[in-house]
């Protein structure tokens, strides 16, 4: 568990920032659940009968996986989201506002409507999962939410087959990079035309079998080469492999492995992982050294439980350089990937006492 984390506060973008900058460096929008997470089993529960797992944890899911993941790695994030007025609603706001330092000036909490939940349970590497909730009236009855997003340097949005959301062509005119992935196509068509707001992306990020599929190939590399003919970055994950990447602008390509780490959790490492590549993007680091950061980050947090709990800092990422450097058996040629980090990690780490999210509801001071 990881209960109250302290981590070092490290800016990855202070050299770029002026006093007439965004003010804010990253926007996204999306729904907050509620996770409640098992782990410690040691196989899928079988109907009939009742599992004891060794472990529990909850905290902010959903969006806030990757509003968190933003925020412990220097980035001023702004979140907007309908929060439940009702006890679950409240713990979330409270670890992501005052936990995570997290800017929820255009959220809001909603009288009557309950926080939705999620269940996962996580065995063998992988998880299982189970949710409720309702869509969140918008604000005054029919307005969009968010209606106008902020002034920022980034956005990240989710994809939606069909649906154009105004606010990403919005972010993108007040020049924000946009970022964003895509879920499973329900409907089967897999059609990059009906991807409305793919024409206002920076990077697109999907997985391997998500890109084949839109791309109608066998291989996700040559995918990743077809997605930069419609946009500026394209980085699709390997999953087990890492992931591979191509700038349609100057034709570069960059492949990194996966770091071989044991897996307790994968819940939130896809956000993790855009996270670390959305903070490499905006402090303008080499394409390759990029996806190495965020490789890195989601390998850090596949081995912690429970989604925005376990994803890395600052104060993780050092560790783990440190580490590693100590190994007599390490690969010098694999560790020299991430030479980068040299000059980025502070040689003394000071403490950041902010309150993180913790592993459980109901403990009180």
């Amino acid at each position: 568990m990881h209960g109250t984390r302290a981590t070092e506060r490290l800016d990855p973008l202070d050299g770029l920032r002026t006093p007439g900058g965004p003010c804010c460096d990253v926007f996204l929008t999306g729904t907050v659940f509620l996770d409640i997470i098992f782990t410690g089993l040691d196989s899928t529960p079988v109907r009939g009968t009742e599992t004891w797992a060794r472990g529990m944890g909850s905290s902010p899911g959903g969006v806030a996986n990757m509003a968190t993941a933003l925020a412990r790695l220097g980035l001023r994030t702004a979140l907007a989201a309908a929060f439940g007025d009702d006890h679950y609603g409240e713990y979330c706001w409270d670890a992501l506002a005052d936990g995570e330092g997290i800017d929820l000036g255009m959220s809001r909490t909603v009288p009557g409507w309950h926080s939705p939940v999620t269940v996962s349970m996580a065995y063998e590497g992988e998880r299982t999962m189970v949710s409720h909730g309702h869509e969140a009236p918008p604000p005054g009855g029919s307005a969009p939410f968010p209606t106008c997003p902020p002034r920022a340097r980034a956005a990240i949005a989710s994809l939606v087959p069909g649906h154009r959301q105004d606010w990403v062509e919005t972010a993108a005119r007040n020049n924000a990079l946009i970022f964003a992935d895509v879920g499973w196509d329900d409907t089967g068509r897999w059609d990059l035309a009906g991807l409305g707001d793919l024409e206002h992306c920076e990077a697109f990020l999907p997985n391997a079998e998500e890109a084949m599929r839109y791309t109608r190939t066998d291989c996700p590399r040559r995918a990743a080469h077809r997605l930069a003919e419609k946009v500026p970055l394209a980085v699709v994950t390997l999953g087990a492999e890492g992931a591979y990447a191509v700038d349609g602008r100057t034709g570069e390509s960059a492949e990194v492995p996966a770091i071989a780490v044991e897996a307790l959790d994968p819940t939130g490492a896809g956000d993790v992982f855009v996270a670390g590549f959305v903070t490499g993007t905006l402090a303008g680091w080499p394409l390759a050294d990029r996806l190495a950061f965020a490789g890195l980050t989601a390998a850090l947090s596949v081995q912690e439980f429970g989604g925005s709990l376990s994803a890395p800092g600052w104060s993780e990422i050092a560790a783990w350089w440190q580490q590693v450097q100590g190994y007599d058996a390490q690969d010098q040629e694999a560790l020299s990937r991430y030479a980068f980090l040299e000059g980025l990690l502070p040689a003394d780490v000071r403490p950041w006492p902010l309150r993180r999210a913790v592993p459980t509801i109901g403990f009180r001071a």
